[in-house]
């Protein structure tokens, strides 16, 4: 019997105004941070750290249903686009 799904989404950004890896970490720290307290998710930078123009950014939660999943991962992702000047270069949702 599961209880439980585990939805995950990756994001992959580009910021080609981005010159250092200090300008970086603060758009990084936002966005995580923006998404943890609004979406009671984990988020964190996961790939490309010394990449000054990529930004690779996971986020996961814990949802009861596939349903809430979908929804939640609907939701991120329009939180995404409309939070960050950052294009979206690509993005990954599954559901485990």
């Amino acid at each position: 019997m599961n209880g439980m799904d585990i939805a995950a989404m990756t994001f992959r950004l580009y910021a080609p105004w981005v010159h250092s890896l200090k300008e970086k970490r603060m758009i990084v720290k936002s966005l995580t941070a923006q998404l943890q307290n609004r979406f009671h998710v984990s988020a964190a930078e996961i790939a490309e750290q010394d990449t000054h123009q990529v930004i690779v950014i996971g986020a996961a939660a814990i949802v009861p249903h596939r349903a809430l999943a979908d929804s939640l991962m609907e939701e991120i992702s329009r939180f995404v686009e409309a939070n960050t000047e950052a294009q979206v270069l690509e993005e990954t949702r599954e559901i485990r």
